[in-house]
């Protein structure tokens, strides 16, 4: 039987999606334990398109989204997986074909013009009794986090309806979030929205304001003082649309644009800072900080020289793959009582890496550990990825590594603390692995004591997990 879908480096391998939805409530712990006393639900998401796309155009950030949650109680596991059923997918479900491209630009076919593309397949999080699917161009959507069934779009009982990112940020001492939208106002617009929830799931604070030009604001940052709003030259241009050009493309001459506000502050107050065009689809973390009687902010980056996956503005590259190159961890300091636009640059590690986590109870805090993805073997064989999980002492710059062998490749790592009053970094690293030669994929837990003497636990999952884009961890 002919494979349907193109040839395409995001089809093949574990980027390619998988077509069933299951429930596995008996999973088989393969090696070691899972602890008694670590229970919660493990959620993933990322693109996982229904349907072959319309034609060979086809970006990886628009397959449908896919939601998988492994929940651990007892020493036991279970396993449950459901595309979030936004009005894109029910639509094509019921044509039984795809009607919305997966491509930036491209038009629906009938029976789909009006259809809200939202797709729910970068991130999902828990807040005020919620699970929330999201993209970054549309409201999140709500599910139910035990069945994964469906509820919705959630607009905050009607008082905002507009794009939210995919990478909220949560306080974890006053339990708000925080989140943004780009390109509030409309397609191409530069203006930003930024919102704040409270721990009740209550909308407390909306603001717009516009950004020095329109372009791809993936993720932001904020600190217990200040919020950070990035702005690399992913540019979104209409006089370069409108000639036929991409979408989305990196125009260096735009230049980078890191505007700072403090949180109690009016939307009027923030300070644009100026730096070397780069791009960043993920900070690890931020924090303000006041020696010597100066404020400073402080951002760890995974900065990349270009933006990967899009083409250059100018048409003379096309889009680089993240195996080209890999982010770079740095710190950004911004400090706060100079008259300079200008900020410092500090690299905190030479291995590269993607998806930066850390113990969320110290987010937007002065903090130690940091946990990321990294390639040690790029290109290793068509549909490769990731296939290393770090931890970096901060402090002391030193890393601990567990590779899982060849042909097996990771997600994100997710840090879960021990206990609740646990130190900082003790805890649990979770993750998952594919392995190509059986085709499957692996649930697996990792001290933090020392990860690089790989799984204490790991378990067999019924099929495999597409590489996707985020998670997060919920307590039972």
């Amino acid at each position: 039987m002919s494979n349907p879908f193109p040839d395409n480096p995001f089809f093949a391998g574990n980027f390619a999606p998988v077509m069933a939805e299951c429930d596995a409530p008996d999973l088989i712990v393969t090696d070691g334990e899972l602890p008694r006393d670590f229970a919660g639900t493990l959620y993933r998401n990322g693109p996982n398109p229904m349907f072959p796309p319309l034609g060979h155009q086809h970006h990886w950030f628009l397959g449908e989204g896919m939601i998988h949650a492994i929940h651990v109680e007892n020493g036991k596991a279970s396993y449950r997986n459901r595309w979030v059923r936004t009005e894109q997918y029910e639509v094509q479900r019921e044509a039984g074909e795809r009607l919305v491209p997966t491509s930036f630009g491209g038009a629906a076919l009938p029976g789909a013009e009006g259809v809200k593309r939202n797709v729910a397949n970068t991130n999902v999080v828990w807040h005020a009794g919620k699970l929330l699917a999201l993209d970054e161009g549309s409201s999140p959507v709500a599910m139910d986090g035990d069945t994964l069934e469906t509820q919705g779009s959630w607009t905050f009982e009607s008082k905002y309806s507009g794009p939210m990112t995919a990478h909220p940020k949560f306080d974890p001492r006053t339990g708000e979030m925080h989140f943004f939208g780009y390109m509030a106002a409309g397609p191409a617009s530069p203006d930003i929205s930024y919102q704040v929830v409270n721990a009740k799931g209550e909308l407390i604070r909306s603001d717009m304001f516009k950004a020095p030009y329109a372009s791809m604001v993936h993720d932001f940052i904020v600190t217990d003082e200040h919020v950070i709003f990035p702005i690399f030259p992913a540019t979104i241009d209409v006089e370069r649309i409108m000639k036929g050009g991409p979408v989305i493309a990196w125009d260096p001459d735009a230049g980078t644009h890191i505007g700072i506000m403090a949180r109690d502050a009016s939307i009027d107050t923030i300070r644009w800072f100026k730096g070397d065009p780069c791009y960043v689809y993920h900070p690890m973390n931020a924090f303000t900080s006041h020696e010597g009687g100066r404020t400073r902010v402080h951002a760890d980056m995974m900065k990349y020289s270009r933006v990967p996956l899009f083409p250059s503005a100018d048409g003379t590259r096309p889009p680089s793959s993240l195996e080209d190159e890999q982010g770079l961890l740095v710190r950004w300091t911004f400090d706060l009582d100079s008259n300079s636009d200008s900020y410092t640059e500090e690299v905190l590690t030479d291995l590269g890496g993607e998806f930066p986590r850390l113990d969320e109870r110290f987010a937007g805090h002065g903090y130690r550990h940091g946990y990321y993805a990294a390639m040690h073997r790029p290109k290793e064989q068509k549909g490769s990825s990731f296939d290393t999980l770090v931890h970096i002492d901060l402090e002391t710059g030193k890393r601990r590594e567990w590779e899982p062998g060849k042909g097996r490749y990771v997600h994100e790592p997710i840090f879960v603390p021990r206990k609740e009053k646990a130190a900082e970094g003790d805890g649990y690293i979770v993750s998952l692995v594919y392995d190509s030669a059986r085709n499957i994929s692996d649930f697996v837990v990792l001290d933090t004591d020392d990860v690089s003497k790989g799984p204490i636990a790991r378990v067999e999952l019924p099929q495999r997990v597409p590489f996707g884009f985020h998670g997060n961890w919920r307590n039972a």
